[in-house]
Order: structure tokens, then sequence, then C-alpha cells
């Protein structure tokens, strides 16, 4: 009621106003020069609110190419309300666009594709994950249709089906993608798309790990439990065979152990509950310390020699005599009898490096990336008889991991191999001043 009043009191004071004053010059000049003022200033008003209906109008056609007029009496709240409601929706215009650029930013860091179509499935936006998993150019692409970019036949029936609840598995440009469509809107819906090649990889070395670890275990229980019968069962053994099988059992359950110890080695390594606790490593010490074990294990058929060039560092002492120990065991395992191992720990540019060369059988192009493999074995035939358990390597991947440093592995099949694990320069020990007394 008060916005009526203040609207319309004005209005009828001004209205009131032009009769007073055709009254006056009326009474003055007579009743025709009264009515005559009187219809001019009728005139007048009608042609202002004209005039002011006509510039509002013509704004109203092109808010954006004029600047909101003045007003005179009543129109001077009417303009100001519509410069008001202007003002507002160009702040809610400029929020509205740096949300959608806030929400763009964020849909493209995402590790999931998103892609938003309109209701025919043609492409309005897509993220870069999207682009990457399915081969998408938003500036490319943008307009069209998705059905048409995308041609599988299983996303295709996927999308007739209509069947959106349940997420679609595609194997699509070598990976294994996890798609599912989400409507949103009356004439919107959204393509989520989440690579689950790297997930999948992971769960076949987690299979491939128990299927490996139980096969590894089985056969010397077999082994044992084999002995065991016939010692049961053959109680009046001699004693010559007795002692062979004793002998045999004793290597399977050194065998086991070996890998127990392996496997749980990893375990710790994989674990945050054992992050590393850096202490200065002496380096000369230590790799004297496995050349010792190398020649203990190679009983004198190689040739091991040891070149120390380069400063100490910092880590973990067990876990790198460990990782170095298997490096080196493994040279002389693979080496025939009469090869040559050298061990070198030299200072290069970029950090210190450690080296295991030998003359061995060397290893094939193809085998190299998977060496660090759990249970990967080159020739499986071979490993039985160097009783190794499989894990080595594995071993010294994630001690490297945990040091930030790098295994490089050349060979050439039948001329050697050589192992190269490269550290950071940061990683190099800088003794702490000694306070002196003065």
């Amino acid at each position: 009621m008060n916005s009526r009043l203040a609207f319309w009191l004005p209005a009828m004071l001004r209205l009131f106003g032009v009769l007073m004053l055709s009254s006056v010059i009326g009474f003055f000049f007579g009743s025709i020069s009264g009515l005559v003022a009187a219809a001019l200033a009728l005139a007048f008003i009608a042609l202002m609110q004209l005039s002011y209906l006509y510039r509002l109008n013509s704004w109203l056609d092109d808010p954006d190419s004029a600047r909101l007029p003045d007003g005179w009496g009543a129109w001077t709240d009417v303009f100001s309300r519509l410069y008001r409601m202007r003002r507002d929706d160009e702040k809610h215009q400029t929020e509205l666009i740096e949300w959608l650029a806030r929400f763009r930013q964020a849909m493209s860091l995402l590790p999931d594709g998103v892609v938003i179509m309109d209701d025919v499935l043609f492409l309005e936006w897509c993220n870069p994950a999207a682009e990457r998993h399915l081969g998408l150019k938003l500036d490319r692409d943008e307009g069209m249709r998705v059905t048409n970019l995308i041609r599988n036949p299983d996303f295709m029936d996927y999308i007739i089906l209509g069947r959106y609840e349940q997420p679609l598995i595609l194997a699509l440009k070598d990976r294994k993608l996890i798609l599912q469509i989400i409507p949103f809107e009356n004439r919107r819906q959204i393509l989520v798309t989440h690579d689950a090649t790297e997930s999948e990889r992971i769960e076949m070395m987690r299979r491939d790990f128990i299927a490996n670890a139980s096969h590894e275990l089985r056969t010397p229980l077999t082994v044992i439990n084999g002995f065991l019968e016939i010692a049961y069962l053959q109680p009046n053994l001699d004693s010559q065979t007795r002692m062979s099988h004793l002998k045999l059992m004793a290597e399977q359950g050194q065998r086991m152990q070996n890998l127990v110890e392996d496997m749980l080695t990893l375990t710790r390594l994989e674990s945050v509950d054992y992050p590393m606790r850096p202490e200065r490593v002496a380096i000369h010490s230590l790799l004297e310390q496995i050349q010792q074990e190398a020649e203990a294990l190679s009983a004198g058929k190689h040739t091991i020699t040891l070149h120390v060039d380069g400063p100490d560092i910092n880590g973990s002492t067990d876990e790198l005599r460990s990782a170095f120990g298997n490096l080196v065991s493994n040279a002389v395992r693979y080496t025939p009898t009469d090869g040559a191992i050298k061990i070198s720990w030299i200072e290069a540019n970029s950090g210190p490096q450690f080296i295991v060369q030998d003359n061995g059988i060397g290893i094939r192009p193809e085998h190299i990336s998977r060496l660090t493999e759990r249970f990967y074995r080159v020739d499986k035939s071979r490993s039985r008889e160097t009783k190794g358990t499989g894990l080595g390597l594995a071993i010294v991947k994630h001690v490297l991991l945990r040091h930030s440093a790098a295994l490089v592995i050349e060979s050439t099949q039948g001329e050697g191999s050589l192992f190269k694990v490269k550290f950071p320069s940061n990683a190099v020990h800088h003794p702490q001043p000694v306070d002196q007394a003065s």
C-alpha cells in the first residue's frame, strides 16, 4: 500500500497543480483561456510521458547500447529501480562467469573424465582427462555428436539401450575404461570416464603374486612332506639314504625361509608404518662386506673386484646392503665359471653411482623392463638351479624408491650385463662441522 501511495501521490499532485493553474488563468483571462491552458498543460505532460516511454522502449530493445535514461517525477523511481536491477544482473552474471570458470578449472584437474552433452548427445564441454581417455578435442569436436566421435559397438549399444544405472567397461585405445552416463536437468547428460588400467594392472600383479608365492612354497613343502612320509612309512631306511633325504629337506626348508624373509622385506619396504631413518652409510666398509659375501657364494669360481672412489651417503645401511647384495649375488649366479664381476662406487656429476658389471649370460631386451616385477624369471629352469626367490630385484626396486635412486640396466645376451644405481646429488653425506674451542 505504501509503494502504491508513493507512486500515485506525486502524479495526483501534479495533475491537481495543472487544474489549479488552469482555474487561475480562467479566473483572470476567461474560461476559454483556462481551458486552453489546461489542454496545453495536459498535452505537455502526455508528450513527456510518451517521450519517456519511447526512451525506455529504445533502451529495452538494446540495454547494452546506451546509458539508462534519466527521468522526471515517477519516472525517476522507475529508471532508478531499472538501474539497480541492471547493476544486480551484471553482478550476478559476473559471479556466474567466475563460478563457471572455477567449475571448469576444478573439472580440468579431476583424474576422471567429464563430458557434458545435450539431450541428443552433442558435445558441449569436456575436461582434459576425457580428451585423453576418449581421444576427443574440445576445440575441434564441440557441437558434434558424441556417438560419431566414439565409434565403438559396445558404447553404441550402451547408448541405445539407455540402461545408465550400470557402468560400461570398455577397452579403448589400450586402456580399460569405466564409463557411465548421468542424466541431469532436462536437456543435459554427463558422461563420466574412469581409467582403470593401472588398478587392473595392480590387481593382476596381486593375483600373480599370490599364485607365484603359492607355487614357490608348494614345491619345497611337497619335497619335505614326501620325505617325511617316506621316513614314517619306511623307518628302516639305510643311513646314507636318510642323510640324503635330510639334506634335501634342509635345502628346501632354507628355500622356504628365504622366500618368506624376502616377502616380509617387501611388505616392510612398501608399508608406510616403516619409514626410512636416514643415517650415514659407510660405503667402503659396506661394499667390502658385500664383496666378501659374493666371494663366499662364488666359491672361487669368479674374479670379483671392488673399486670405491666416492663419498658416503645418507640412507639405510641395512636396506642398501640388501639391495647391493642382491645385485652382486645375481651377477655371481648368472655368470659362468671363470667369469669376471666388477663392483664400483663412483662419484658422477649427477650424484654417486653404484655399478655391478659382469661378463655373464646377459639378458634379452624384451625382458629388461620386467626384471623388477615380483617372481618374474627370464629362465625358470636356471632360476631353480641358482636357488633365487624371484623377489631380489623387486626388493632392489623398492629400496631405491625409498632412497630416491634409479636403476639402469644395460645388457647384451651372451656378453654380460651392467646394473647401475644412480643416487641424487643431495644423497651425499656432508660431515657436520666440529666446533673448536677458542
